[in-house]
Formats: C-alpha cells, structure tokens, sequence
C-alpha cells in the first residue's frame, strides 16, 4: 500500500512560453536542490483570459516533485527565471506514493546530508525498465 506522506510533498505546475525557458527553470530547480523531478509536458494548448482578451497560446507545462517545505523558495525561484508578468505557479499537496519514490525525493531535495545520498540513484520509473 502506499505510504501516506501528510504535508511531506508538492506537486506544482508551472507554464513556460518555450522548451528552452521550461528546461532553463526544470535545470535549474533540479541543480539547486529545490526539486527532485521535473517533468517537461508540451507543447500544451492553453486557453485563457488576460487582459480582458481571450487567449489561446502552445505552452509547455512543469510538474515539479519537491519536499511541501520548498514550496515558496520553489515560486520564488520561478518567478525570478520567469518571462510571464503572473506565472502559473499552482501547488498540489501529495498524499500518498511509494515508499522508495518518496524516500529518493525526500533525499534529493534540500541540503545535502553528507555522505547519506552518495550513490543514491532514482528508481526505475517505467515498464522499460530505464531510470532517469
């Protein structure tokens, strides 16, 4: 059964104009340890209203996976990187996962714990059987 894990994760997604603005903030959230994971999802089609105008523009979407802690140096972050006047920074709690997926996130995010994370890699995550 999964592991209940209250108030522990975020997901948060984020909207970028371009794949290259999208993996500027993925690498960076990774590389600062604000984030475990980040998905890259686009182009995606969104819809909405700005400026009292409706718009319909190709976005790519984030799914950041980061510790509940993270979150406002997560926005933070963002919104510094970010070309959008009102970024899209939208958090989900994350109640329940696997165990050992919630173990690897836990221990990737935040300061390192000396030599605790030496060697930990993220497991597997397909049916193929390839890691990322």
């Amino acid at each position: 059964m999964p592991a209940r894990t209250p108030h522990k994760m975020r997901v948060i997604f984020v909207t970028a104009a371009s794949e290259d603005q999208a993996v500027t903030i993925a690498r960076t959230l990774v590389g600062e340890r604000l984030a475990a994971c980040v998905n890259i999802v686009g182009p995606v089609r969104s819809i909405y209203r700005w400026r009292d105008e409706v718009k319909d523009d190709r976005e790519y979407l984030l799914i950041i996976k980061t510790r509940a802690m993270l979150y406002m140096k997560v926005e933070t972050r963002v919104r510094e990187m970010h070309t959008y006047e009102v970024p899209e920074v939208l958090a989900l709690n994350a109640d329940r996962g696997s165990p050992p997926y919630i173990q690897w996130m836990l221990d990737t995010t935040g300061p390192p714990r000396g030599h605790a994370n030496k060697g930990l890699s993220r497991p597997a995550t397909s049916h193929r059987g390839r890691s990322r």
